[in-house]
């Protein structure tokens, strides 16, 4: 049995727990996919392109691209995207949903290149092209050919 005035806050900590690990579990799936495909809009049409990193830090799920590129500028008007993953089986795939937001925090660039060395030849964390950007308000759909969907949040 629990005390009442400490009830809610262990549910919290609970749903936190819960949100973290959906939050890695989608990040190892998109590693493992190494390639995968965001879709944006540009006014009526959407626009599709592959991407291939993504990182967990400070509790938040990042993407990264180039503030010069039109993907950017789609992703800064409107940030609901969706994420297709096809692992490499072909059998199975996770389309990722939710909103994307721009954080401008230098040590969270900088923490983004060291992890992703190769990065380091084309943005500087201190220039103004590097764009990373945060999955909010997250939903993630498991999919394959041999098993029903299953959803997870974050």
């Amino acid at each position: 049995m629990i005390d009442k005035q400490f009830e809610n806050h262990e549910v919290i900590l609970i749903n936190e727990q819960l949100m973290q690990d959906n939050m890695k579990e989608v990040q190892a799936y998109l590693k493992e996919c190494s390639a995968f495909f965001i879709a944006t809009v540009d006014g009526d049409q959407p626009r599709v392109r592959p991407f291939g990193v993504s990182e967990i830090i400070d509790g938040r799920l990042y993407i990264m691209t180039g503030k010069r590129k039109d993907v950017f500028k789609q992703m800064a008007a409107n940030g609901k995207f969706e994420i297709c993953a096809l692992k490499p089986s072909g059998a199975e795939w996770m389309r990722l949903s939710g909103t994307l937001v721009n954080d401008e925090t230098l040590a969270v660039k900088e923490e983004f290149l060291n992890r992703n060395e190769e990065l380091k030849s084309m943005y500087r964390a201190d220039d103004d092209n590097m764009a990373v950007l945060y999955i909010q308000d997250a939903t993630a759909r498991f999919c394959s050919f041999s098993a029903p969907e299953r959803k997870v949040t974050f």
